[in-house]
């Protein structure tokens, strides 16, 4: 069991933003949190990666209570990929690759073999080992996703956190990225991601959780959960669930769709 959240409730001042929170995310495993805007999914990422504090309930990545970790410790459990990423200065993709190795090395080293070898396996296993001396400034927003996902990798962490990766991508580049996050996950990686596309949860996803009020509405296999009355609480409008793959894939459209 990689990822083990254990009743987390966390609040800003007076204002509670997760309730009893529980689920876990397994070696191998891909997992979509579903939920409308503000309802608190980038509050439970903060919280997993440790940059929260004041929560209540634990929080275990591979075993360990991450209260008991350190940021060093914990760079190479988890690794968090942005929905975005603009970087002041032009660097080559191949260095910001790298930098995914910062941890392995101390601050007064320059990465070595290993992490150059290690730099370049990500770029080999995301399949952009031709932008390797471009920069990261002149490649396309799908480009940029897969440097970070390869910069992930370079971290040698083997959780992977992803805040919507698709956002703003045209409809190719999502599929090419979660085409590679699938298959991430099935080469024993652990990733959890956010996402407001229902249908990308249905067709990608091992398991999903729906977050609505603070709370967990729904969670299970995405084929079990994805209904219409979940589509209509997390986000008030009507929608047609249709049946795909003897009903392991469910997608919806809206409703009386003319």
């Amino acid at each position: 069991m990689s990822v083990n959240v254990v009743n987390l409730s966390f609040s800003y001042g007076s204002l509670e933003v997760l309730h009893d929170i529980s689920f876990t995310a397994a070696d191998g495993e891909l997992l979509a949190v579903m939920g409308p805007n503000g309802v608190g999914k980038s509050t439970l990422f903060q919280c997993i990666l440790g940059l929260l504090s004041g929560y209540k309930g634990q929080l275990i990545i591979n075993g360990q209570d991450i209260r008991k970790i350190g940021i060093h410790e914990m760079s190479k459990q988890v690794a968090y990929i942005p929905q975005l990423h603009s970087p002041v200065f032009n660097f080559k993709v191949f260095d910001v690759i790298l930098m995914g190795t910062s941890s392995q090395v101390s601050a007064v080293r320059n990465p070595g073999r290993e992490q150059v070898a290690l730099a370049e396996q990500a770029l080999e296993t995301m399949g952009i080992s031709h932008l390797k001396d471009r920069g990261y400034t002149r490649i396309s927003g799908g480009e940029r996703q897969l440097v970070l996902i390869a910069r992930a990798l370079a971290q040698k962490a083997k959780t992977l956190v992803m805040d919507e990766p698709t956002s703003n991508l045209d409809f190719g580049n999502q599929i090419r990225i979660l085409t590679h996050i699938k298959k991430l996950a099935r080469d024993g990686y652990t990733i959890i991601i956010s996402t407001h596309n229902p249908d990308q949860a249905s067709l990608y996803a091992d398991k999903a959780i729906a977050l609505f009020g603070g709370n967990i509405f729904r969670q299970g296999k995405p084929a079990e959960i994805i209904t219409s009355e979940l589509i209509l609480k997390l986000y008030n409008v009507e929608v047609d669930i249709h049946s795909l793959n003897d009903g392991k894939i469910r997608v919806c459209t809206p409703h009386n769709l003319n």
